[in-house]
């Protein structure tokens, strides 16, 4: 599957747990965002 329909498929799943985790909205979306940027970095090693 390619990055952009991943992205779109488990944003609001991977923000939402992080929402839970960490009880803050802008901890929690800085949060996805990185794990997402490791993921695309990831897929081109």
């Amino acid at each position: 599957m390619e990055f952009e329909k991943l992205f779109k498929v488990y944003y609001m799943k991977v923000y939402n747990y992080l929402l839970v985790l960490t009880h803050q909205s802008h901890l929690a979306e800085e949060l996805t965002q990185k794990t997402f940027y490791k993921a695309l970095n990831s897929s081109y090693h």
